[in-house]
């Protein structure tokens, strides 16, 4: 089930989505000790970084992680956590980070180390992007490891893109669709179009395998431009 919030500006999105992660945590922590946020890289999720970074959050109580990340030191340009890095965690004080990637050792060992020892559960709330082919986190339908990731109840999954850049280190389908609150941030009319065609029947993308999932519902945020 999508729920669509519609907002005619990036800096009244980023907003929104601000307020609407600040309200999910909140939310989480009168239940639990901790909360658990996993958000998108990419140069869209910027601006909301930078705002929610300005909000009042119990920070000492959240961890935060990413829901992929390309096999890049974290000060390589191109790397995810470092986007969290300079926007989020700069300012999030006491929030403890949980990365995704380690190049000390290997792509494949560090998937497997994160199945084996991760003791944090799915996310209380999770911000996706998504790309034009409707991949979302880094789910892609062009990858030799497609169908694992979509069918894996492991939660963490490497992936190959034949058509992206970079090995990624993506959280599987199951462990998004199992994440407590879902929202999606997207702007523009091209990427609308893509949401809508997925929504309308089962894809052989991502976001359409994931909105189709039972019991999955996602809060869409999308400005116009």
């Amino acid at each position: 089930m999508i729920h669509w919030r519609i907002f005619p500006t990036r800096e009244a999105q980023a907003q929104a989505l601000a307020n609407a992660v600040v309200a999910g945590l909140d939310e989480a922590l009168t239940i639990r000790p901790r909360a658990l946020l996993a958000v998108s890289g990419g140069a869209s999720p910027r601006p909301f970084l930078m705002q929610l970074a300005r909000l009042p959050v119990a920070w000492r109580d959240v961890d935060i992680t990413l829901v992929d990340d390309r096999w890049l030191p974290p000060t390589h340009d191109e790397s995810n956590a470092r986007l969290v890095a300079e926007t989020l965690l700069a300012h999030a004080s006491g929030a403890h980070w949980l990365p995704l990637v380690d190049t000390r050792t290997s792509a494949s060992l560090q998937v497997r180390t994160l199945n084996d020892t991760w003791a944090h559960g799915v996310p209380q709330v999770c911000v996706l992007g998504m790309g034009e082919d409707g991949h979302t986190a880094s789910l892609f339908a062009d990858a030799p490891q497609w169908h694992d990731a979509i069918t894996t109840r492991e939660k963490f999954v490497l992936v190959h893109p034949q058509r992206a850049p970079h090995v990624r280190v993506s959280w599987s389908l199951a462990a998004l669709a199992a994440s407590e609150r879902l929202m999606l941030q997207i702007q523009g009319p091209a990427k609308r179009a893509v949401l809508e065609a997925a929504q309308d029947e089962v894809q052989d993308n991502a976001i359409s395998r994931l909105i189709h999932r039972e019991g999955v519902s996602l809060d869409v945020f999308w400005s116009e431009e």
